[in-house]
């Protein structure tokens, strides 16, 4: 594991072999999830491995590896939402004017089979060197129109508590830095890492809001709701981040289980994302009007609390809109 980075606890299943011994996917899977193995990351944390209950279920679809990720629709793109050009120093992301994200590092507790930046991630991602790190404070010291730092990656929640607090106090000190997010699948795919050290790490004085990814009921077990009620109990705001993925939440009833556990777990659904065209993932893909339909057919059915922004990353950078 690069340095800075929080170990696992207990260690995840990131090799096909190690997934077919342990039921996750049958022999005959092991030929093709090696040929996945060999251009993407993969890794299934054990709170997340006890879940799944086999490859094509909600889970397994969202963390096992599949050959169709070898094929490329004509669509897809290895860098859907133009990271990489609107990336003006190392680590930075600067697509809207007032904002910015950092992504101080690109590795992740779980590698989801549908990410838009598969290309990028991986366990070798590591850490921003100390130069490179500087640079990106620099940059954003330097433009007194930045109000919010989003600190994503990879994940920011499985750096060392001890980087993780002196990344928050450097932006803190920015005076036009006026609140921050974090980007994170921890504390439903790690939970035990959100233990007394990463929370005392995330107490700031400006305001700092937590988005957690989550895209079925299930991935809301005992050990990731208690992780949630940890964060939430020092005042952490919570917003829900999830993907309407076929196969895996693109049923009224999964959906209304979802969002519906988000809530009990004291995350507010914030953003339903449509899926971004990363190389490998149309096997994920709903069209647009199938999740108007769904969310129109939530009306009335649900909390308004209940309901996210269904929003579209519109490929080429050029931002969010919602659908």
């Amino acid at each position: 594991m690069p340095d800075g980075i929080s170990p696992p606890k207990p260690r995840a299943l990131r090799r096909p072999g190690e997934l077919v011994a342990a039921g996750l996917l049958p022999p005959a899977s092991l030929a093709g999830a090696q040929a996945v193995a060999a251009r993407y990351a993969i890794a299934v944390p054990a709170a997340l491995a006890a879940r799944i209950e086999h490859p094509q279920d909600p889970l397994g679809l969202q963390f096992l590896p599949d050959p169709a990720e070898l094929v490329t629709a004509p669509h897809e793109l290895a860098d859907p939402v133009a990271d990489e050009a609107l990336s003006p120093v190392p680590g930075i992301v600067h697509r809207y004017p007032d904002r910015v994200l950092l992504k101080p590092l690109l590795a992740c507790p779980v590698y989801c089979r549908f990410c838009f930046r598969r290309e990028q991630v991986g366990p070798e991602g590591g850490v921003l060197a100390p130069a490179a790190l500087e640079a990106a404070y620099a940059y954003i010291a330097a433009r007194p129109a930045i109000r919010e730092v989003i600190l994503t990656g990879g994940d920011p929640l499985i750096l060392s508590p001890r980087r993780l607090g002196a990344i928050l106090a450097r932006l803190e000190a920015i005076p036009h830095v006026e609140w921050l997010r974090i980007h994170s699948r921890v504390p439903v795919a790690e939970p035990a890492l959100v233990g007394e050290g990463l929370l005392a790490a995330l107490v700031t004085e400006k305001p700092l809001y937590l988005a957690v990814h989550a895209n079925h009921a299930r991935e809301f077990g005992p050990e990731a709701n208690a992780a949630l009620r940890r964060l939430a109990g020092r005042g952490i705001p919570l917003l829900g981040q999830s993907v309407l993925l076929k196969g895996v939440n693109d049923s009224e009833a999964a959906l209304a289980d979802l969002f519906a556990a988000m809530l009990r777990a004291r995350v507010k659904p914030y953003y339903l994302h449509q899926l971004d065209p990363a190389p490998g993932t149309a096997r994920f893909h709903v069209p647009p009007e199938r999740g108007r339909e769904l969310l129109a057919n939530l009306r009335g059915r649900l909390s308004g609390t209940a309901f996210p922004i269904y929003i579209l990353d519109r490929p080429g950078g050029l931002g969010k809109i919602p659908l």
